[in-house]
């Protein structure tokens, strides 16, 4: 931009120099009146070759004292003669020069007072001025007035200042920064070096936090209290080393995964650690560690490098001083950020080392769009914000160098604050596996103290007996080994409690330790199918579906919330220019894809000079032919003025980067002239801007420089330099933005673009003229909405005389005002935003990834909440939601953005009345529904079964009533919000809403949304994203997932499971997560109920044998019964089991809400198991002692028919259980029986084993074979009768589209032998 060089002595001067470009294309051409002699200053004091006008200011704090200072040689009486000699600047010392941009107001810096009236033509931000000598005559005492006025509101402004600066520096304790002084700067206050640490675990703490870690499952401790009995020698009932086998085993495994993946994190963590960057050392830039940066020290950081911490920028290799970085790491955007240095600090000269001053910053906080703090430079103090620091993970991007002071390092920056802890997730299944383990070690107690109880009055009623019974006589017979040797005997209450110690070790496996290794098989073999699903194959990026944590699979059958993020996730992050209404026609029906912009079309030719440019985008864009060939007529009206203007206003109404490259080679066209192939790429904070500026370019209207103060337009070959005055840009209030420019000729026109609803209203009032062109604009505006476009409105006006001296001292005042900055601005931007003339409309196709609103779509229709989490603007996020179907048009939106903690309280208090939210319900309503899941999982009326099942729940989640809801709130209220008392307010109106969309959120917010739900339901979420700034939300959430996307790979290495495609979650979810519940479900039921059979017997057993704990089973036979004999089935269908086809829970996702009703595993069906399990047992044990109670089998004989006849009892209950047979499934089921067949039949055959023959005994009797069938068709003959009447009479929606499936194939199967036979 052009800067105003003020200097005061009683009067009033100003002189302008020309800034350089940002991106230097090409020298800019002067636009100075020769009639105006003026003095280029360059910005470190030296003249500027251009010679043109800028400005510059003083420091805020000397603005009061300037007017102290008398230098009658430097007067100038009569404003309006112009002129200064080069003794005037010398002696104003104190004049100091500073260059701002002009492109955001937000980091604009202008004089703190405005000029005369009179005087306010002669004031241009951004432009050339034609000075003249006969601009006007001021009267002296209007001037003096004028500067008396002047002076009191700089004084006023100055306490202003110093309060704000005493504010910091007292009230919020503000963190102290030396320049180029680190031992100062950590002299008082040692803050964190700059090594940063991801990790979990050191060499020394890994082992007790990692068996703590461990520990959590109940089981374990359990498991670890078994082997500590069967240590002590009179309750040894297993080998003591032995005993501790399964679980050290499982222990050291778990440890050396977790071992592995902490030590990658610090691989990783060394790596980023040792990085090296050039730090200010004795004078001179020098390679240091990135771990080894303190707080103070002056980095310098090249093009492309990454930034190592959060510094101040004090200089860059633009005499401006600008920057440019990307920061993707932090908010997911790859669009370019613009970052200022102060040129106070920017005319220091690095390569010295004359550094000082003194910052004042607020301590470190994880707000990534904010930074309040101060500097003292020599003598004078100004203010700093965050358009002066960059953040750790940026990005360097178009800048040759620049150099900061770090004031955050390591732990203390903000994108490390932004790094929440990975939390170890745990199955919610598993959560509920504790409570059922409650339940068994219950059952446990009560059976081993009914022994001991036994044990007791069995021995107290036989007291008399004991020493002729084999096993109590109290000391050996004279024949024995040892006779008169005391047995050992210990009395009858050390007897019982030893009979009770036994007990628990004999019925140990009621809990089951296998339970926990059969899972992580079946978890991995799943895994292996779902990484194998070419349906989450992405072919363009070739990547698969991973599974990166393999202990939360089941918990995909379970989310009932899904928080995305926008860019990169729900869309691809490009938009394309589609249609474009120009002054009341059409044009963009049908568009041409085109590599180059070439100005003959239609065979239109316009004549060149001998040397040209030849722009070639990026990406192609389409244009219309019969649009291309008018704006190429040499001709005039209305509508031709419109359709230029409407074009320079989307070249020029932006704050987008033009990036171009040389081509290495020219061409030469037909009439002899030769074209200059220049790539020119576009790079700016909204993709919209990105689309419009290349559909100019693909027009003819190319913008190719871009300074602070000035932009060029490639018009057709001619260029077109254009002066920025100011802009006004994009913000939620007005939904416009403007741009006031000035032409060559002098002209200022206003360039206006924006949303529908906040234009028409602006529009100046000519019936005769406009009628048509608006009443057509409307009409094109519905239908390119229709076809699910993002519209613009495209409006100008010509600014003249009063109004464009009054924008001006408005447009100044505002930008430089320290208090209510953005409502006066809004007020300057609506004062030039009226009357406005209608050019056009645009229609943006916002490029979403492919199948995501069909996605959505299902996913809601599952009974799962879709919440959008995004650091993107709230427009942009509103138009995604639109555009993927999140939002429709019936739903009524709650839009929460407030700046203080009251305004938020008063948004959500006037929302719950608008819409009849009362607070008391919503929480009781909640805590009602999380009762019942604690108790019964969901109750659901017994009338809303069958079909109307997945509405109902569906609708119950929702808690929506007609109309549907939707929440739009900013991260600027969320920081009201969920650091004050009202999170409880926003989570009632929150779960009220069907949709709920987040924009402007830091990524620490984005995890406080997810922990909001998590930490006040039971309901599972699942958070989507790409970018490390969902790294956080990510790691919060039940279930992570990350997207292979072209933002990194930070979020996918944080994630629970990565896949290519926003699109494969539906499948995902609704496929594999129902069947990974379903299968987990079953899986963790049988188990308790195989053990718990196998216990049972023993019980009976026990009780029939004098309360002992001996045993009917070899050692070996209790031994295999969990490891080999029952084991292979379950891991089998664990597997591969399907309920139904993955095209029919496609067609129907309210099959989903399943998962949420906990149909598969709750606590109704753990206690149906246990009876049947109890009646089961008495069937395995009376049966076999009925069959042979006359008989004189042995125990070994008996314990023989018990297993056979378990192990079958157990396979024929899980084979009729299966729903899906497969050859692997038959293998499994059947091949158990035989193989138990075949171990007995072996074990048998040893001499040795005391059983040794029974079964070749056993086998002979048809008695044998006998017992074991009708053992298994009583024992499983309740649970037949108990399904077939509850299928036929209450079915599932599972059962009935399983029914479904069958009559399908049927029919398909019939059809396709009548349409064989018929041929």
């Amino acid at each position: 931009m052009y800067v105003v060089l003020q200097c005061v002595s009683i009067g009033e001067l100003l002189f302008m120099t020309s800034g350089q470009p940002l991106l230097s294309t090409s020298e800019p051409q002067s636009l100075q009146n020769p009639n105006s002699p003026s003095l280029g200053i360059s910005s470190l004091g030296r003249r500027n070759r251009n010679a043109s006008l800028s400005s510059s200011i003083f420091d805020v704090e000397t603005r009061g004292n300037l007017f102290d200072a008398e230098d009658d040689g430097n007067l100038v009486a009569p404003v309006g003669h112009i002129g200064l000699s080069v003794k005037s600047v010398a002696s104003t010392s104190f004049a100091r020069s500073v260059f701002y941009s002009a492109d955001n107001q937000f980091y604009q810096q202008f004089p703190l007072e405005f000029p005369p009236r009179e005087k306010r033509r002669l004031v241009s931000w951004g432009g050339g001025v034609d000075l003249q000598h006969n601009s006007g005559n001021l009267e002296s005492s209007r001037a003096w007035s004028r500067m008396q006025d002047k002076l009191n509101k700089s004084q006023r402004i100055q306490h202003k200042i110093m309060q704000f600066d005493d504010n910091l520096s007292h009230e919020e304790n503000p963190r102290m920064i030396h320049v180029n002084d680190p031992k100062k700067t950590n002299d008082k206050h040692e803050f964190t070096g700059n090594e940063i640490r991801t990790s979990n675990y050191t060499l020394l703490n890994f082992l007790p936090k990692n068996l703590f870690i461990q520990f959590h499952r109940i089981a374990y401790l359990y498991f670890l209290a078994i082997a500590a009995l069967n240590q002590l020698p009179p309750l040894a009932v297993f080998g003591r080393t032995v005993s501790l086998f399964p679980l050290l085993f499982v222990l050291c495994v778990t440890a050396i995964k977790d071992g592995y993946e902490d030590w990658r994190r610090h691989r990783s963590d060394r790596k980023e650690n040792n990085k090296k960057a050039l730090v200010l050392q004795s004078g001179k830039f020098q390679l240091k560690k990135w771990k080894n940066i303190r707080a103070g020290e002056v980095v310098k950081i090249i093009a492309d490098e990454t930034i190592p911490c959060d510094m101040l920028l004090l200089g860059t290799s633009d005499p401006s001083g600008i920057a440019y970085i990307q920061t993707m790491n932090l908010d997911g955007e790859s669009n370019l950020k613009t970052r200022y240095a102060r040129q106070e600090t920017a005319s220091m000269v690095f390569e010295e080392g004359t550094f000082s001053g003194i910052i004042r910053c607020e301590q470190p906080n994880r707000n990534i769009y904010e930074f309040t703090a101060n500097m003292e430079l020599n003598g004078h103090r100004f203010s700093l914000s965050q358009s002066n620091i960059i953040l750790r993970g940026c990005q360097l991007k178009n800048t040759e160098w620049v150099a900061g002071v770090v004031v955050y390092a390591g732990q203390e920056t903000k994108a490390m604050l932004n790094s929440a802890v990975s939390p170890p997730k745990r199955s919610r299944l598993e959560s509920y596996m504790n409570r059922e383990t409650v339940w068994l070690s219950i059952f446990l107690f009560v059976m081993c103290s009914v022994v001991a109880l036994g044990m007791c009055f069995w021995l107290k009623r036989h007291k008399e007996q004991l020493d002729t019974l084999p096993y109590y006589r109290k000391s050996y017979t004279g024949k024995e080994k040892f006779p008169g040797k005391p047995y050992k005997y210990y009395g009858i209450p050390m007897e019982t409690i030893f009979s009770f110690l036994s007990s628990i070790i004999v019925f140990q496996i009621m809990i089951p330790i296998s339970l926990y290794i059969t899972m992580e098989l079946v978890r991995v073999g799943q895994s292996y199918f779902m990484i194998g699903d070419m349906h989450m194959f992405d072919s363009s990026t070739n990547t698969r579906f991973q599974c990166r944590a393999l202990n939360i699979n089941e918990d995909l059958g379970q989310i009932r919330y899904v928080f995305s993020d926008k860019t990169g996730t729900l869309t691809e992050n490009k938009m394309e220019f589609r249609r474009g209404s120009v002054y009341g026609k059409n044009y963009g029906s049908s568009l041409p894809m085109v590599g180059m912009q070439d100005t003959d079309v239609a065979g239109v030719a316009k004549e060149a000079p001998a040397f040209r440019r030849r722009w070639k985008l990026k990406s192609e864009i389409g244009v219309d032919s019969d649009l291309m060939e008018f704006l190429h007529q040499d001709l005039a009206g209305d509508e031709r003025i419109a359709a230029h203007e409407f074009f320079l206003a989307l070249a020029a109404c932006n704050t987008v980067i033009p990036m171009l490259s040389q081509s290495p080679c020219s061409t030469r066209t037909g009439s002899g002239s030769h074209d200059d192939i220049i790539a020119i790429d576009y790079q700016g904070e909204s993709p919209d801007e990105q689309a419009l500026v290349s559909a100019a370019s693909a027009y003819g209207y190319t913008l190719f420089e871009r300074t602070s103060g000035h932009i060029v337009i490639d018009v057709n070959g001619e260029k077109l330099r254009l002066d920025v005055l100011g802009m006004h840009e994009f913000d939620s209030v007005r939904k416009r933005m403007s741009v006031v420019i000035r032409f060559p000729n002098n002209d200022v026109k206003v360039l206006v673009k924006g949303a529908d609803t906040s234009m028409f209203n602006t529009l100046e009032e000519d019936p005769a003229r406009d009628d048509y062109v608006r009443q057509a604009t409307e009409s094109h505006l519905k239908d390119y909405s229709s076809e699910g476009l993002r519209t613009l409105v495209v409006a100008a006006k010509d600014l003249l005389g009063d109004e464009l001296a009054e924008w001006q001292c408005m447009y100044e005042d505002a930008s430089t005002s320290l208090t209510d900055r953005s409502v006066k601005l809004r007020q300057t931007a609506a004062f030039v935003e009226r009357n406005l003339r209608l050019l056009g409309a645009t229609g943006i196709e916002d490029k979403l990834q492919e199948g995501v609103p069909e996605a959505i779509e299902s996913l809601r229709q599952a009974g799962i909440k879709v919440w959008v989490l995004t650091g993107d603007k709230q427009e942009t996020a509103i138009s995604i939601g639109l555009s993927c179907k999140l939002l429709t048009g019936d739903m009524h939106q709650i839009v929460i953005n407030g700046n203080s903690e009251s305004e938020c309280k008063k948004l959500l208090s006037d929302a719950k009345a608008k819409y009849g939210l009362k607070l008391a319900d919503s929480r009781n309503w909640n805590s009602k529904l999380k009762k019942k899941a604690e108790n019964n999982y969901l109750e659901v009326p017994v009338d809303t079964k069958l079909f109307k099942l997945g509405s109902w729940n569906a609708g119950k989640g929702d808690g929506t009533t007609s109309p549907p809801l939707a929440l739009i709130i900013d991260g600027s209220s969320l920081v009201y919000i969920l650091e004050k008392a009202l999170e409880s307010e926003l989570f009632d109106i929150a779960t009220s809403c069907r949709v709920v969309i987040c924009c402007r959120v830091a990524p620490l917010q984005k995890a406080g949304i997810v922990d909001l739900i998590k930490s006040r339901t039971d309901d599972m979420t699942l958070a989507i994203g790409d970018g490390a700034n969902d790294v956080s939300m990510i790691q919060m959430a039940d279930v992570g997932v990350g997207i292979c996307g072209q933002e990194g790979r930070q979020a996918v290495m944080a994630s629970d499971f990565s896949m290519g495609q926003f699109q494969f979650l539906k499948r995902l979810l609704l496929v594999h997560g129902h069947w990974n519940y379903q299968r987990i479900g079953y899986l963790v039921l049988y188990n308790f109920y195989r053990n718990a059979v196998f216990v049972l017997m023993l019980f009976w057993y026990i009780l029939y044998t004098a309360y002992s704990t001996t045993s009917a089973l070899t050692d070996w036979s209790s031994v295999l019964y969990s490891v080999i004999y029952t084991s292979v089935p379950t891991i089998v269908v664990g597997i591969l089991d399907k309920d139904l086809n993955h095209k029919t829970l496609l067609q129907y996702p309210k099959l989903y809400g399943a998962g949420h009703r906990h149909e598969s595993y709750n606590l109704y069906l753990f206690w149906i198991t246990m009876i049947d399990t109890l009646w089961q047992s008495l069937v395995v044990f009376y049966i076999p002692i009925f069959a042979y109670r006359e008989s004189t089998i042995d125990i070994w004989s008996m314990g023989s028919l018990w297993t056979i006849a378990i192990v079958i009892l157990v396979d024929v209950h899980l084979a009729m259980d299966i729903q899906r047979w497969v050859f692997f499934t038959h293998i499994a089921i059947w091949g158990s029986i035989v193989i138990t067949f075949a171990c007995v039949v072996v074990l048998d055959s040893i001499p040795i084993f005391p059983h040794y023959g029974t079964i070749y005994h056993l086998a002979k009797w048809p008695s044998y074979w006998l017992s074991i069938s009708l053992t298994t068709v009583i024992a499983m003959l309740p649970r037949f009768i108990f399904k077939v009447i509850y299928q036929t009479f209450w079915p599932s929606d599972i059962q009935i589209a399983r029914e479904s499936e069958r009559l399908r194939r049927r029919r398909s199967y019939f059809r396709s032998k009548t349409n064989q036979g018929s041929s």
